[in-house]
C-alpha cells in the first residue's frame, strides 16, 4: 500500500512546442489526475510542488526555450522553491545523456514513448482503460486530436524520427472512441494531427485509411467541424477529397507542408516529390475543392539553396497564391542527413529570404481576405478579448490562421459556439464582421 505524505502532491505540466506535445501533456495529466494528484497546465501560481517540462526539440530557438525553461525550474528547485522536478519529451529523447551532464538538478529524465516509467517514478498506476481519455488544455469546444505517433519519411532536414520513431498508427475504432468521449464533453471540432496524416493506415492496415478514418469521425454526433493538418504531399491520397466533399463536417481545409519548390531542393531535402508533381498536385486539390483553403510551410536557406532557387520559391508563391503560409529558417540539426551539408547560407540570407516571402505573403492575404468583404461566414467563437469576440471559419486553424473579431457588444455570440457572420472589413490576418440571423 503507498503512503503519501500530509502535504498533497499538486503538479505542474509544462508544455513547449507543437500541438503534438500538448496532446501528450494531456494523457500525462489525465493519468495524473485518475492517480489523485492534484495537477495544472502552465499554472501562473506558485502552489505546485513538483515541475514537468515537456520540451521540443525541433530547431535551435525551440531547443533554447526548452534548456531555458528546464533552468529556471531548476533554480527553483535549487532554492527550495519545488520539490521535484522531471523532464520529458523531444529534447529530453534527443539529448538525454547530455542533459542530464549539463543540469544534474533535474530529478529524472523522460523520452516520448516513457509515460509509463515517468508514472511509475511520481509512484502512479499507468491506467490502460484511461488510453484515449485525457485532460483538455484547450477550450471544451475543440480538441487537437493525434491519430499516428512516429514518422517513417526520409526528410533529409528533419530530427523527428530521431525524436519520435517510427510511425504507428492508432486504430479507427480506438480514435471513434475518443472522439465519441470528446463530443460528450462538449468539443464540437477536431483537430487531426500527426507528424503525417496521409500515411495513416498503411503501419496498422497495411493500406492508407485516411479517407476511411474521416468517414467514420463524420459519423460521431456532436462534431461539427474535422480539420486536417500536417499532410505529407507525396503519394496523398486523393480520395480524401471525395470524403471533403460528401461530408458538411470535414473543413474544406488542408495544411499541407511543401518546404520548397525547386527540383535541385526537394531533391536535396529529400521529399520523394517533383516540382512538377507539386504543382499538379495543389491543381488537383483546387480543381476537386475549389473553395479549399490551403495552408502550406516553407524552409529558407537549406543548404544548397542558390538565389536561383529561392526566385523559384518566391515566383511559384507569387503564383500559387496560399491561402495561409508559414516559413522557417533553415536550423542545422545534428544526425540528419542534412547536417552532413556545408551550411552555407549565411544567417542574414535566411533571414532576408524569409522576410521576403512573409512580406509578399501578407500582400496576398490582403488581397484574399478583402474579397470576403461581403459573405457571410459560419464562424466559432474562441475567445472574447480587447472589446471583440474572436472566432474562426472552417477555413481557419487554431493558433495560426486568420480570425474573425465581432464586436463584443453582439447579440447571439455565445463562446464555444457557432454563429453567422457577415464580414465587413479586412486586413491582413484579420476579418471583421456583424452576426447576422
Amino acid at each position: 500500500m503507498k503512503v503519501r505524505s500530509l502535504k498533497k502532491d499538486k503538479v505542474n505540466v509544462v508544455t513547449l512546442g507543437c500541438s503534438k506535445n500538448l496532446v501528450d501533456s494531456e494523457v500525462l495529466m489525465g493519468q495524473l489526475r485518475a492517480n489523485e494528484f492534484e495537477v495544472a497546465h502552465e499554472s501562473d501560481k506558485d502552489d505546485s510542488n513538483i515541475i514537468i517540462v515537456n520540451t521540443c526539440g525541433f530547431i535551435d530557438n525551440a531547443k533554447q526555450e526548452s534548456i531555458d525553461t528546464i533552468l529556471r525550474y531548476a533554480e527553483a528547485k535549487e532554492a527550495g522553491q519545488i520539490d521535484k522536478l522531471y523532464v520529458t519529451g523531444c529534447l529530453s529523447q534527443r539529448y538525454k545523456d547530455s542533459l542530464e551532464e549539463e543540469i544534474p538538478q533535474v530529478d529524472a529524465y523522460f523520452g516520448t514513448l516513457e509515460l509509463p516509467r515517468l508514472l511509475k517514478t511520481l509512484e502512479a498506476d499507468y491506467k490502460h482503460e484511461l488510453i484515449g481519455e485525457r485532460l483538455l488544455t484547450t477550450p471544451s469546444h475543440f480538441a487537437y486530436f493525434k491519430i499516428a505517433e512516429g514518422c517513417n519519411r526520409p526528410c533529409s532536414f528533419c530530427a523527428i524520427p530521431l525524436m519520435r520513431g517510427k510511425h504507428v498508427d492508432r486504430p479507427i475504432e480506438d480514435l471513434v472512441r475518443e472522439a465519441k468521449r470528446l463530443a460528450g464533453m462538449g468539443t464540437k471540432e477536431l483537430v487531426l494531427i500527426a507528424q503525417d496524416l496521409t500515411y495513416y493506415g498503411l503501419q496498422h492496415y497495411g493500406e492508407r485509411k485516411l479517407a476511411d478514418l474521416l468517414r467514420n469521425l463524420s459519423d460521431v454526433e456532436g462534431i461539427e467541424w474535422i480539420r486536417m493538418q500536417y499532410a505529407y504531399p507525396s503519394q496523398f491520397p486523393m480520395e480524401v477529397f471525395d470524403v471533403m466533399n460528401e461530408r458538411e463536417n470535414i473543413c474544406k481545409y488542408l495544411d499541407m507542408p511543401l518546404q520548397h519548390i525547386s527540383d535541385n531542393m526537394l531533391k536535396t531535402m529529400r521529399r520523394g516529390i517533383s516540382k512538377r508533381r507539386t504543382i499538379e498536385l495543389v491543381d488537383q486539390i483546387r480543381q476537386r475543392v475549389p473553395d479549399i483553403a490551403l495552408r502550406t510551410t516553407l524552409i529558407a536557406g537549406h543548404p544548397g539553396e542558390t538565389e536561383q532557387d529561392f526566385q523559384e520559391l518566391y515566383d511559384w508563391v507569387e503564383e500559387t497564391r496560399f491561402d495561409r503560409l508559414g516559413i522557417f529558417t533553415y536550423s542545422h540539426e545534428d544526425n540528419t542527413h542534412s547536417y552532413t551539408l556545408e551550411d552555407n547560407v549565411p544567417d542574414e540570407v535566411k533571414q532576408e529570404r524569409a522576410d521576403a516571402i512573409m512580406e509578399l505573403q501578407q500582400g496576398i492575404s490582403v488581397e484574399l481576405n478583402e474579397e470576403k468583404i461581403g459573405n457571410t461566414y459560419k464562424v466559432l467563437f474562441d475567445r472574447k478579448e480587447s472589446g471583440y469576440f474572436v472566432g474562426r471559419t472552417q477555413y481557419d486553424s487554431p493558433e495560426v490562421d486568420n480570425e474573425v473579431l465581432v464586436p463584443a457588444d453582439s447579440n447571439y455570440v455565445r463562446l464555444g459556439d457557432f454563429a453567422n457572420v457577415k464580414i465587413t472589413d479586412a486586413s491582413d490576418f484579420d476579418l471583421y464582421g456583424e452576426v447576422v440571423g
